[in-house]
């Protein structure tokens, strides 16, 4: 995702990292692995030794004909480009890898484990933004929102009303995958007086809605399905074409997870010959890459991966990542550990 800069001009240093900000870490050489939001890369370039893998275009193999391998002590990656095994066995002392998001499918974690490599990604800070898009997106599909915005702007409404929609308040919403952002979109969820159930590798005990151990059950079970867990072996297309059946022609699909959670040719299949209601989607198997077929479908509504893309959280998160690697070289804990 690439993000817009915000006001701060580039030698700005955020009052919050006035504390650690006084460490002399110029000369620790950081790999960032793809254009992300302006400020982490200005603070990146204000606290470290930056360098920009996209200037090799994005090419391990160059990166090294031009710099050393063992300059690079610290990698910043996010949901485009992490560190995979290549990039980790390229940079001999390659210390800690602190990841622009809270997902962790494009860091070979086994391989960072295996090297004593630490990892870090951003939890907790993008959990609203991600949880409000995915009520806008129920909403935008329901209510025909991008639809009838367009009936206005090119002068329909002047020659009929534009139709009924859908409700959302009460209908039954289920959710794959109810950790931290999955419990914030169930409490978004609840105020418009759906009711709530899940489905989870596990019971969680602090929840009161109700449980699916079996995820066709889940989508029998709801009206609109929510994908909101992390993107593991297991959870690869764990929508599948049972699952989309299960949820059915009213069903509305609602994914804010990784395009990979659902097999995107079922999907469109699905949506073309009627076996599902409608989409809302932020995620997709090949970004930027998505379905021609999705972009004629009035019941689909479609972002370009902006869940956690605001001014307040992109700060907030590249916050979160310059502190990781201030308290790394300073031989303090990390204040979001993977490993």
């Amino acid at each position: 995702m690439n993000h817009q800069p915000t006001p701060q001009t580039g030698k700005e240093k955020n009052p919050n990292l006035k504390k650690i900000s006084g460490i002399t870490m110029e000369s620790i050489g950081v790999l960032m692995t793809c254009p992300m939001h302006k400020y982490l890369e200005q603070q990146l370039e204000t606290h470290f030794n930056l360098f920009r893998l996209w200037h090799c275009n994005s090419s391990i193999t160059e990166f090294l004909k031009t710099h050393q391998g063992n300059t690079i002590r610290a990698v910043v990656g996010d949901t485009n480009i992490g560190a995979d095994a290549e990039l980790i066995a390229s940079f001999p002392n390659l210390e800690i890898v602190a990841s622009y998001s809270v997902g962790l499918d494009k860091i070979d974690l086994r391989k960072c484990e295996e090297k004593g490599i630490r990892v870090a990604n951003t939890p907790d800070v993008l959990t609203d933004d991600v949880a409000d898009l995915a009520i806008g997106l129920i909403l935008g599909v329901l209510r025909r929102i991008c639809a009838s915005d367009e009936y206005v702007r090119i002068g329909k409404w002047k020659d009929a009303d534009f139709g009924l929609a859908t409700k959302f308040s009460g209908k039954s919403v289920g959710i794959v995958g109810l950790g931290r952002i999955g419990t914030a979109i169930a409490k978004r969820a609840e105020a418009f007086g759906c009711s709530i159930s899940y489905f989870s590798r596990s019971q969680k005990p602090f929840a009161n809605y109700k449980f699916y151990s079996n995820i066709i059950d889940l989508a029998t079970s709801c009206q609109i399905l929510i994908v909101a867990c992390a993107l593991t072996e297991e959870t690869h297309h764990i929508i599948d074409r049972e699952v989309i059946d299960a949820l059915g022609p009213k069903g509305i699909l609602i994914n804010i997870g990784r395009g990979a959670h659902v097999d995107e040719t079922e999907l469109v299949s699905a949506l073309l010959e009627g076996r599902l209601g409608g989409a809302g989607l932020d995620v997709y198997e090949n970004e930027p890459e998505v379905p021609e077929e999705l972009l004629g479908l009035g019941n689909v509504v479609l972002q370009p991966h902006v869940g956690s893309d605001t001014v307040e959280t992109s700060d907030a998160m590249a916050d979160l990542v310059i502190s990781n690697l201030m308290a790394h070289f300073s031989n303090k804990p990390l204040l979001t550990p993977v490993i």
